[in-house]
Formats: C-alpha cells, structure tokens, sequence
C-alpha cells in the first residue's frame, strides 16, 4: 500500500515538446509504427484548423505543415514528440476538390488503421466551434465511439464567436455527436491559445496508455 501511494504521488516529467520530429507519412497499413508508444490521434475537416492546432499544442508556429504539401492529402503523418508518443495526423476530410478515387483511398487507409485496436492511446475531434458538426463530423465521431479507445472533441475557432454564443454552440456539438458526458469537449483556439493546456493535460494523461 504505501509503495502503491508511492508510485501515485510520484512527480512525472513533462514532455519536452521542443523534442518533436517529423517520422513518417503513412500511405499503407504496413507503414503504420508498431513501436508500441502511445499514440494520439487527430482528425477533423481539411479547413476545421487541425495543423494549426497541433502547432498550438506545440508551441511551435509551422511544425505541422507536411499534410498540407500536395500529394499528402491522403496519407497519415506522424510526429514523435520527445521519443516518449506519436501525434497522428489523420488526412482531412470533406474537401470538395479531392476527387472521389483520392476519397476511396483515404477511407481504406482509415478503414485499416482503425482496423488495429493497439494503434490508438486517444482520439482527438477537432471540429469548428462557430457550426453544427457537418455529417463528416458524425462519421469521424462514430469512428472514435466505436473504436473503444478514450475519446475527446475540440471545438476550434473559438475566438470567432461572441461570448453568449459559445455554450449554446458547444451544446449543439455535444448533441450533435451524440457525446455521453464522459467525453471531454474542449473549446479551443488555436490563434488566441484558449484551451491549449486542457488538451496537453489530457494527452500527457493518456501518454503512458492510460485509460
């Protein structure tokens, strides 16, 4: 008992997140780390904001830029921040240029990342806080529910909303999801930082697996 309360009161470093380093662009399932480090997932609309969150995250102004250079779009990026756990960068969605061989591919590169339960530590939704989650939004959210892994939402661009419409706006997410009330939502803006250590603390608390 008293080395069990040992271990729970033990200070744990933080992540060094001037550590971070682009590793790969994931274009097949064997291209997938297998490393068995942690693994925290974003997903979100091409538009929705989802490297500039990342770059918050970071506190780094351009880091998460390789998604966007072309011929990416249907690839999946990882970024190992301080060797201790992946940022994934799921390719946006819902582009309405990307043509429908280039969606066709991006859903089965989904389809088999989901497909290995040990990939994902935590799922991380970002969608734009100003507007009802687009039907792209829902799947994505189903894709996170039905994978059994812990899950969270970001509702980006919050600087863009005036102070009486933010709780009605982050309600209509919720409902809009179907998100139970264990599941975080997260409002966030990446241009102002509001939100940026909520979602820190709750990637270093998944850092080591946890559920």
């Amino acid at each position: 008992m008293g080395r069990r309360a040992c271990e729970k009161g033990a200070t744990r470093v933080p992540l060094n997140l001037n550590n971070a380093e682009f590793v790969r662009s994931a274009a097949k399932a064997a291209d997938f780390p297998r490393d068995a480090l942690p693994q925290i997932v974003f997903a979100g609309r091409s538009n929705v904001g989802k490297s500039s969150v990342i770059n918050r995250l970071l506190g780094r102004k351009n880091f998460a830029r390789v998604g966007n250079s072309p011929g990416k779009t249907t690839h999946i990026n990882y970024f190992l921040i301080d060797k201790k756990l992946y940022l994934v960068d799921l390719p946006g969605y819902g582009y309405a240029k990307v043509s429908q061989a280039e969606k066709a591919r991006w859903g089965r590169l989904i389809e088999s990342w989901f497909a290995d339960p040990a990939l994902m530590t935590l799922g991380v939704l970002i969608v734009d806080a100003r507007h009802k989650p687009t039907a792209d939004d829902c799947t994505m959210a189903e894709w996170f529910q039905n994978s059994g892994k812990p899950f969270a939402v970001v509702a980006n661009k919050l600087d863009k909303l005036k102070k009486s419409e933010i709780e009605p706006n982050l309600e209509r997410i919720r409902e809009t999801l179907s998100l139970d009330e264990d599941t975080p939502l997260i409002p966030f803006s990446a241009e102002k930082g509001n939100g940026r250590d909520v979602l820190l603390a709750l990637v270093e608390a998944h850092r080591e697996g946890m559920q």
